[in-house]
């Protein structure tokens, strides 16, 4: 049986960087930004623009429909109120790189937008987020709960999240079958998730799927694999503790399994599950509750399974939970209104408020409501009957652990350091200590909001 390395035992060991970093892709490395320009003017009138990725032409129908949820709020916004809001589609690829980053530089930014944790502080720390908690009513905060925590700021909330994303491992039942394996065989440790893999990989061109790319979304996948290990980037006393045998140990993880050729370099099919499934192309694959909707939409015959992220010898079951959050800029047209709309929209305890976010979560796409009342409510009607979706929301997402939002320099630390052991063979020793340095040399005179 194959045996992932947990690394070498080594002992443990910002300039004040302008906070709005361009990005050249997603893992670019923070440069200046808003340097000694002042703010665009503001007028009280004008459509506000609501940028956003969901294709409403796409010929995936699962991003129709997410399209159309949009749509749908924004109908129902303007016919109720005199400032009209847009949307305005950026491709994906585009969103999570150097557009929208670019565009608040050029000071043509968006009036609203959606926002991951992991890229909170970018824009946190360069007061461009508004204040959406004078627009919110009484009990939402509390109906939200922890779903909150990495989008507030000294009490005040700067972001108001759609959903919450936790991360599984996905399996292929035909391909499973081909190996001859069974649900006995679902691994519940990382070594018998190396053996699993090394078998699938005969019957499919990838045993085991992580993310390849560099970006946020890869540091998010890698985060559990490093907790479940009692590691961290940073603790809650704010030390930096990047350079820990729990890294190391899920760094080698990802090494092991692309030098064994059980997971791929570069993603299959273009980094599309369900098409990778389909195709035979892949035995199992980490990726969150969302795929769910898309086997439901473009896929509902085919054969799938999820469990629960197998855990290191010694560690604790921990996942991740991501999700989009509603934000409205303090450059746009009319910042007030723009805060206003997002409240509406999400931050109300009226039953339209209430039912966007059920609506959103279990029939436009698939995920875990982010506050109580929605996720009863979802729960109620049947949200979460379906077997897939009752697995996470009962099994997976308790075991969950937010996003954490890092500046870009922390986070580009952490990307060189995967990137950098995974792909390029670098000893996990001398990254996790590069990295905690850089990390260290940062935080040293870093005055932004707190990274926890």
């Amino acid at each position: 049986m194959l045996r992932h390395g947990n690394g070498a035992v080594v002992p443990a060991t910002p300039t004040r960087r302008r906070f709005l970093g361009a990005a050249a892709g997603a893992a670019a490395a923070a440069t200046p930004l808003l340097t000694g320009c002042g703010g665009p003017a503001k007028a009280d009138g004008g459509t506000l623009k609501f940028w956003y990725f969901y294709d409403a032409h796409s010929p995936d129908p699962s991003d129709r429909a997410r399209a159309k949820w949009f749509q749908d709020v924004v109908k129902d916004w303007n016919a109720d109120h005199e400032v009209k809001v847009e949307l305005y589609y950026v491709p994906g690829d585009s969103y999570q790189g150097s557009k929208m980053v670019t565009a608040f530089a050029s000071e043509a930014g968006p009036d609203i937008f959606l926002l991951s944790p992991g890229d909170f502080l970018r824009y946190q720390n360069g007061g461009i987020l508004a204040d959406l908690t004078p627009h919110m009513e009484k009990g939402v905060i509390e109906d939200y709960g922890s779903s909150l925590d990495s989008r507030m700021v000294d009490g005040k909330v700067y972001a108001l999240p759609m959903e919450v994303e936790p991360l599984a491992m996905y399996y292929n039942v035909p391909v499973w079958e081909k190996a001859g394996l069974s649900e006995a065989d679902i691994p519940v440790t990382w070594d018998e998730m190396l053996d699993v893999g090394d078998k699938l990989r005969a019957k499919a061109g990838a045993g085991l799927v992580f993310q390849t790319d560099p970006g946020y979304y890869q540091n998010f996948t890698w985060y559990p694999w490093m907790w479940q290990g009692g590691g961290d980037v940073v603790d809650e006393n704010g030390k930096v503790g990047f350079d820990s045998r729990a890294a190391r140990q899920a760094l080698s993880l990802w090494q092991d399994a692309v030098q064994a050729g059980i997971a791929p370099r570069t993603m299959p099919a273009a980094d599309d599950l369900l098409t990778s499934f389909t195709s035979g192309l892949a035995g199992m694959w980490q990726s969150g509750i969302w795929e769910i909707s898309g086997f439901r939409t473009s896929a509902p015959k085919h054969e799938y399974g999820v469990f629960k992220l197998p855990v290191p010898s010694g560690g604790k079951y921990t996942t991740v939970l991501g999700g989009w959050s509603f934000c409205a800029s303090t450059q746009g047209r009319n910042p007030e209104i723009a805060a206003e709309f997002c409240a509406w929209a999400l931050g109300g305890m009226n039953d339209e408020s209430v039912n966007r976010t059920v609506d959103w979560c279990t029939s436009s796409k698939s995920d875990i409501a982010p506050r109580t009342s929605a996720l009863e409510r979802a729960a109620k009607k049947g949200g979460y009957d379906f077997w897939a979706m009752k697995k996470f929301k009962e099994e997976i997402f308790p075991g969950g652990r937010a996003e954490p939002r890092y500046p870009p320099v922390v986070y580009k630390a952490v990307s060189d350091a995967i990137q950098a052991t995974m792909l390029a063979g670098k000893g996990v020793a001398g990254e996790t200590d590069r990295a905690a340095r850089s990390i260290e040399a940062f935080m040293q005179s870093y005055e932004g909001a707190s990274l926890i």
